[in-house]
């Protein structure tokens, strides 16, 4: 199949080491929680959630929230980085220099964002200043990922110039770089020092942390716009075209496919796996979930909207944003509604969750914070 090189809007993008759910700690400091890319919680979701405050940044975003030690930050189209505090209150505003799309990411006391100019920034995450800046050649559309490995730690992240990058921590210095054949939009997973990653030349490869040697390939050959996620041994993601499909990671090979129906929209959302269940968003305004095991549909549930965002699975429930307007909460078993909310405006971004609650970003700039009643 001949690769399409269209430029994918970063809007519409969704795009974090170890594995495992998120659960506690340092809040939810990456994109989907933990660097497995799972977007998966062990935190209860609030039963009858309410809204507790709202922010404004008074811009438009495509980012979505993270969290760490109380502090909520995100990303805005006008080109700065916003944190704000746990009851609402802007904490510091930071030029990132053009539009922020993607989530930052929170690592040792550091924010790491990118941005359409092509640069990731590392900032401050107290006061804001920014402590270096990385050039690549093309704009970074998707999150920044991190490994560790005893006393060695990268930075990992795509970008629109066919390379991912490894950068130090402290520094930016370039650790190595790693050349694709198109753009690289989502997030890289990790996986025992293995990199994890898709791109717009349509091949799934795996990296080594450390060297930035490529150990493997699997070719898919439809541009993949998100991330994977990592549960079990395995690697779901879906393509541009609507297929979704499970990676086993020790063979590296295929091991089940759900190809597009007559009326699939694409996967820009990346999956929520856990409890045996795998949660995307497509384009068709469905939310469909799928047992991990097989890839047998389970239920759908369809919404007004394209859901263009990642979904969260929860003990026992699922949320997620739709274009819509709604934010959604659902039982993860079947399917059936429990609770939205209407946020009077698209909502594209994935949600951020703590023990206390949630987070999401609205289209139009608002922070919302969730809680129990």
């Amino acid at each position: 199949m001949t690769i399409r090189k269209m430029l994918i809007p970063a809007l519409l993008l969704d795009v974090v080491l170890s594995t495992g759910a998120q659960t506690g700690g340092d809040g939810w400091p990456c994109f989907r929680g933990a660097p497995d890319l799972s977007g998966r919680t062990d935190f209860p979701l609030p039963v009858s959630p309410v809204l507790k405050w709202s922010f404004s940044s008074g811009s438009g975003t495509k980012s979505s929230p993270v969290v760490s030690d109380g502090l909520i930050f995100f990303g805005s189209g006008n080109g700065s980085l916003y944190a704000v505090s746990g009851d609402g209150k802007l904490k510091w505003k930071s030029d990132a220099g053009n539009s922020v799309d993607a989530p930052p990411l929170v690592f040792n006391g550091r924010l790491y964002a990118g941005s359409a100019d092509g640069a990731l920034r590392c900032v401050n995450k107290l006061t804001g200043k920014i402590d270096w800046t990385y050039k690549t050649e093309n704009q970074i559309a998707g999150s920044a990922n991190y490994f560790v490995s005893g006393k060695k730690s990268g930075i990992i992240f795509g970008s629109y110039d066919y390379y991912l990058h490894c950068v130090d921590p402290a520094s930016g210095r370039v650790l190595w770089k790693v050349e694709t054949e198109n753009y690289v939009n989502g997030t890289p997973a990790l996986n025992n020092n293995n990199i994890i990653f898709g791109g717009c030349d349509g091949i799934v490869r795996f990296v080594d942390a450390l060297s930035g040697k490529e150990k493997d390939t699997v070719q898919i050959g439809v541009y993949i716009a998100a991330s994977p996620a990592l549960f079990n041994g395995r690697a779901f993601f879906g393509d541009y075209d609507g297929n979704l499909y499970c990676l086993d990671l020790a063979g590296r090979k295929i091991a089940w496919k759900v190809p597009a129906g007559d009326g699939s929209g694409s996967f820009l959302a990346s999956p929520a796996a856990g409890s045996n269940m795998v949660v995307i968003g497509n384009e068709d305004k469905f939310l469909y979930c799928y047992a991990a095991p097989s890839g047998k549909l389970v239920w759908k549930y369809r919404t007004k909207g394209r859901v263009v965002g990642s979904a969260v699975i929860g003990p026992g429930r699922v949320l997620f944003g739709s274009t819509d307007g709604y934010i959604y909460l659902l039982d993860l078993s079947s399917g059936k509604k429990l609770w939205s909310f209407n946020a009077g405006t698209p909502v594209s971004g994935s949600p951020a969750v703590t023990k206390d609650g949630f987070y999401f970003l609205t289209d139009d700039g608002r922070l919302l914070a969730f809680g129990q009643k």
